[in-house]
């Protein structure tokens, strides 16, 4: 057994490569192997999102606090808010991030595969990011 103690891990910013905006990733959990599955919890100012990306194994999104918008390739945005489970099937390309007026906290369950949890791609831009405030 193993407790990780509240406040035990250092806070990182989001990569710029991998988000738009102001981001915090506060890791929860590694994959403790035999098993895959890690867990972090990510932290969005208005406004900031992920860029396009697909995962391996798939993701679930537990959203903590606030209010933030997802979306997968060509289908519409939709409003995520705290309470709400998501899950992302392997290979989905999405994004996901606050609503341009409320922060959004979630967190992040996915399993790592070949060693990596994520394929980050092109930038979600501001056109497709249209925002409703919210």
């Amino acid at each position: 057994m193993n407790i990780t103690r509240s406040g035990s891990q250092p806070s990182a910013k989001g990569p710029a490569e991998y988000f738009t905006g102001t981001v915090r990733v506060d890791p929860l959990f590694p994959a403790n192997a035999p098993a895959r599955a890690l867990g972090v919890s990510v932290t969005f100012e208005p406004g900031a999102r992920t860029a396009w990306h697909t995962h391996p194994l798939g993701q679930t999104l537990i959203v903590t606090a606030g209010r933030g918008l997802i979306q997968l390739w060509e289908g519409p945005i939709q409003e995520i808010n705290a309470g709400d489970v998501v899950w992302i099937a392997a290979g989905e390309k999405h994004w996901h991030g606050a609503s341009v007026a409320t922060a959004m906290t979630h967190v992040a369950i996915q399993e790592e595969f070949e060693g990596k949890t994520a394929d980050f791609m092109e930038q979600v831009s501001d056109r497709q990011y249209q925002p409703q405030p919210i």
